[in-house]
């Protein structure tokens, strides 16, 4: 049994499963086999003992036979030597019952073996049929991990050297929230730079206006007072004290306004793309002090030159009412054919807009000051609100750029495959997709510049619209130029026919002709069909990324399948066109509520000009228009004697604000931008249409007061002579 017990153990060893079961029963085998081993030979032990005993006692005996006579002689030791007999017949007896008695624990021991060996054949059994039902799985695991390794080794071979850069804040991954922050404080900055001065020279014109004419409405008690004996400094300082107090009053509340609600309109701004922290409102005693001196000098200063050069003339000349000022020969009566075509009304008008020269400058250029702010500030709107619009709906279609990894396998590469043919994704094409860089710009940044090279140019127009932006004729990929964006064109002043160089990944110099210009409001780009590709780079074209077209344009379905792209191992970054959406949106935004409140300041600019020139104008030729009046006007001809200058000079002043505010508007859009976003230079019909019907409405409304004044005016108490 023993000997079945060890070829079932020798079967078992030859499967190579062995385990611990087996070395359990092979352990309790060996045992019993050494007992059985050990129980044989005290057996041969004792019987070889026996047998001995047996050949001494059969020895005896045939001496005995030989010699009995010697035997009975000697009964002492025969009896001594059958003594020693019976011992040892004793002590083989002893031996062999104990033999026995170990052959028996030996069989029991057998027996017991042969149960467990019964019991671990059961069990490899039960586990030889659970090992054969793995088996295909553990080798289809086998085989998956041998061909991982292949894959593996395949990546390996396909790895490249890395290359490395240092980026500033200002560049890199992260610098998109700190360029857009900065573009928004440059906003402010050079927005700050230009319209402050503005305010203040149409604040100082109206000031101006208003002071001189407070003086000439105290003509006759300035001369009342001169006439009482006090001096020219006594009636001043009544003007100065006046203009003084006025002023710093309104540089009080302007400080307060300027100290307080500009700052949160400001920050208001800031904040709406930012995680800002509570703004720290601080006293600025250095701009505080240039406002109160700016305030001064605007209506203190005309203040006194007025009073002086008016107190230069004798009491009695200032008891009387200010002449009117003289009339003189203008420039049309120097061209005969076109001063005789106009009538009456229309020559009185025409000398007396010569004839009070400063009211007439004083109306252009306030009027040139509002429109060329209106026309600034809706033109600037018009040319940030378009431009997301017209990047990603009539010039970019594609909706992410999915770049793969340089040592991507067949198997990663399949993997990108079905993903592109999901039913999520519209269309796609592979293109050649590489980051260069180019040290540029208004702050000598490390500009990012996105290439995009194919070899299919006829599917390529479906994902990109290379078109020039004032002509919109197509931009053709051809084989020895690329075609590069507008604003990178202006940042590198280059043109058609020129070349430029750039920074490939790996550092090395690549040198570009410019073929074309193509419209691009976002981002530096540059494209390029694979022949032009293979010249510059001196390398063999191939696909490393896809441009996809979703069917959902979304921003969150983008991001989210932007991120479904993003967890194939074979994908090395996606682009997608949702940061620079809010990057444009965050700048658009910030500059939109800057415009407003520069386009509502523009508007009370315009109507506290007119109202007080208007006003000036009325009250300073109230006795010439009463005169009209008694003439024979109707209240209509009269308003329209005196509103008719008015009308033309605003007409001038909204020509010249049309070009100022044109120029106003180029510095904005070429100052402003940050170097990767480029504003639509050209200005809306709105931006021309809204200054001339704002102008309009207000002169319309002021025209409608001047005729309600004169239509109640008391042309008797006018016309009365100064007692």
């Amino acid at each position: 049994m023993l000997d079945k017990v060890g070829a079932t153990l020798g079967k078992w060893e030859q499967t190579g499963i062995t385990g611990k079961l087996y070395e359990q029963i092979r352990g309790k085998y060996d045992m019993a086999i050494n007992q059985y081993n050990e129980a044989c030979a005290e057996y041969n032990r004792q019987l070889n003992a026996y047998n001995a005993g047996l050949r001494q006692y059969q020895n005896a005996v045939a001496r005995l036979d030989q010699g009995s006579q010697a035997y009975r002689s000697n009964a002492d030791n025969l009896v001594q030597a059958s003594k020693q007999i019976a011992e040892k017949q004793n002590e083989l007896g002893k031996a062999v019952s104990q033999a026995g008695k170990q052959v028996a624990d030996g069989v029991t021991q057998l027996i017991q073996g042969q149960r467990d060996i019964d019991k671990a054949e059961t069990e490899y059994q039960s586990k030889l049929a659970e090992f054969n039902a793995q088996k295909p799985e553990a080798e289809r695991k086998i085989s998956e991990a041998e061909r991982q390794i292949t894959l593996a080794e395949e990546k390996i071979d396909n790895l490249t050297v890395p290359a490395y850069s240092v980026s500033g804040r200002r560049e890199g991954l992260t610098s998109q929230g700190y360029c857009v922050y900065m573009v928004i404080e440059g906003i402010v900055a050079k927005l700050a730079d230009i319209f402050p001065i503005f305010l203040y020279f149409v604040a100082a014109l109206v000031t101006f206006s208003t002071m001189g004419r407070m003086v000439d409405e105290e003509r006759t008690n300035s001369g009342t007072l001169k006439a009482l004996g006090y001096g020219n400094a006594d009636v001043m300082l009544k003007f100065i004290v006046y203009g003084f107090a006025a002023s710093t009053l309104g540089t009080c509340i302007g400080v307060l306004a300027g100290h307080t609600l500009l700052p949160l309109i400001v920050a208001h701004a800031y904040s709406a793309g930012f995680t800002m922290p509570d703004i720290m409102l601080k006293f600025h005693p250095w701009i505080t002090m240039a406002a109160f001196a700016l305030a001064w000098i605007s209506a203190v200063v005309p203040a006194w030159l007025a009073a002086s050069k008016e107190l230069r003339e004798k009491p009695a000349s200032l008891l009387l009412p200010k002449p009117p000022a003289k009339g003189s020969k203008i420039l049309l009566e120097h061209f005969p054919p076109l001063w005789n075509r106009l009538n009456f009304t229309h020559k009185v008008t025409a000398r007396n807009i010569f004839r009070y020269k400063t009211r007439m400058f004083m109306t252009i250029f306030g009027v040139c000051g509002a429109v060329s702010l209106l026309t600034a500030g809706l033109a600037v709107q018009s040319s940030i609100g378009q431009i997301g619009n017209r990047q990603f709906e009539e010039l970019i279609h594609y909706d992410l750029i999915v770049a793969e990894e340089s040592d991507t396998n067949s198997a990663q590469r399949e993997e990108i495959a079905t993903t592109l043919k999901g039913k999520t994704v519209q269309s796609s094409t592979a293109v050649r997709y590489e980051e260069l860089s180019k040290t540029a710009g208004k702050e000598n940044d490390k500009q990012s510049i996105t290439l995009l090279s194919t070899d299919d140019a006829y599917n390529f127009n479906e994902y990109l619209t290379l078109r020039d932006r004032k002509t919109h004729q197509p931009q053709i990929l051809v084989n020895n130029g690329a075609v590069i964006s507008e604003r990178l064109a202006e940042m590198l002043n280059v043109s058609v026919g020129d070349t430029f160089t750039v920074n490939d990944e790996n550092g090395a110099q690549r040198t570009i002709k410019v073929a074309g210009i193509s419209e691009m409001y976002i981002g530096h780009f540059i494209f390029m069909n694979a022949q032009c590709y293979e010249h510059v780079f001196g390398d063999q074209y191939s696909t490393n990324a896809y441009m996809v077209g979703l069917k959902d344009h979304s921003n969150a379905n983008t991001e989210r399948q932007g991120a479904k792209f993003m967890k194939l191992a074979a994908v090395r970054g996606v682009v997608q066109n949702t940061t620079q959406k809010n990057m444009v949106s965050t700048i658009v935004g910030s500059l939109n509520q800057i415009m407003e409140v520069l386009i509502l300041v523009a508007v009370l600019m315009a109507v506290v000009i007119l109202y007080d020139l208007t006003n000036l104008n009325v009250s300073e030729r109230i006795r010439e228009l009463s005169t009209i009046k008694v003439l024979g006007f109707h209240t209509s001809e009269t308003t329209m004697y005196i509103y008719r200058e008015t009308i033309l000079l605003s007409l001038l002043g909204i020509l010249a604000g049309y070009g100022f505010g044109e120029w106003l508007h180029r510095y904005i859009i070429t100052e402003v931008p940050p170097d990767e976003v480029m504003f639509d230079p050209a200005i809306s019909w709105i931006a021309l249409a809204a200054p001339a019907i704002v102008v309009a409405v207000v002169l319309a409304v002021l025209g409608w007061i001047v005729y309600r004044q004169l239509e109640t005016v008391d042309m008797l108490e006018a016309l009365k002579s100064v007692e």
